[in-house]
């Protein structure tokens, strides 16, 4: 019984894989390496991610190798009289001078990349993110002052195609190859604005503003989840990003501009002031 329990999750696994290969927009069950890179900075990880990952498995092999030829070499059997030698100097500066070699292997690479997650090329356009507890309210500055909350969807109003604890009721919505500055902030604590596939997370800190970048080079439906312990309701507060095509997206600002301006003042500040609207 527990043979046939564990080849269905072994499948079921393989699927969910296939799946979320696919989609490269949320974690799958026995997931355990990066999801699918969906921008240029999170390509750069990976390609990082597998340097080190060589790096640390010739390292952890080495040192396999020697232990076992130690172990081999100077058991007790073979060196009934142990050498009383103390020091050797070519070995000393070996073990000295190689892992100083690998470290700046390691760094200049790892510096080129935060380097080119750091500086924000020319954007396109601008997303403002403030965090809440426990929700996150966006604007959009370049299209028309657009402002709108996200909250996660409850369980029992999930509708088909939308994901447990991870769609939300109102979406992030960008152009595909477009590069998007995201301006974080929050009205409360700590938060972090995070999506795996993108490679980006950044602090949202009352009081300051803090600024990453993203562009998205396929379309598709993107996950993340605030990344920062901020409350009972931390697991609580997704995020979704929809990315679009360009006509999608004009047109999508056009309605949710007409939308918003439809509205009263006093509902528009609600919008931006009560979670639960």
């Amino acid at each position: 019984m527990r043979i046939g329990k564990a080849i269905g999750w072994a499948a079921a696994a393989i699927a969910g894989g296939i799946a979320g290969a696919a989609q490269a927009a949320q974690p799958v069950p026995w997931e355990m390496g990066f999801q699918p890179a969906a921008t240029p900075v999170m390509e750069q990880i990976e390609n990082f991610h597998h340097l080190l990952l060589v790096i640390i498995t010739l390292v952890t092999l080495f040192v396999l190798v020697l232990l076992l030829y130690a172990v081999w070499r100077f058991s007790a059997k073979r060196n009934p009289t142990p050498t009383k030698t103390t020091h050797n100097t070519l070995l000393e500066m070996a073990w000295t001078v190689v892992p100083v070699i690998i470290l700046v292997v390691i760094a200049v690479p790892s510096f080129k990349l935060l380097y080119y997650e750091d500086v924000i090329p020319k954007a396109d356009m601008t997303i403002k993110a403030t965090g809440h507890q426990w929700y996150w309210s966006y604007e959009y500055p370049d299209n028309g002052k657009i402002g709108f909350d996200s909250l996660v969807v409850p369980d029992d109003q999930l509708k088909q195609g939308q994901v447990r604890l991870l769609s939300v009721d109102n979406p992030v919505v960008v152009p595909v190859n477009t590069t998007v500055r995201v301006i974080t902030a929050a009205g409360d604590v700590i938060h972090s604005w995070a999506v795996p596939s993108f490679g980006v997370k950044q602090d949202a800190v009352p009081g300051r503003l803090n600024e990453t970048w993203f562009k998205v080079t396929k379309e598709g439906t993107y996950y993340g989840q605030c990344s920062e312990l901020c409350g009972v309701n931390h697991g609580f507060m997704p995020i979704e990003v929809q990315v679009v095509s360009k006509d999608k997206f004009n047109s999508w600002a056009a309605s949710k501009k007409a939308e918003l301006e439809g509205k009263s003042p006093e509902r528009q500040i609600a919008l931006t002031s009560d979670p639960a609207r």
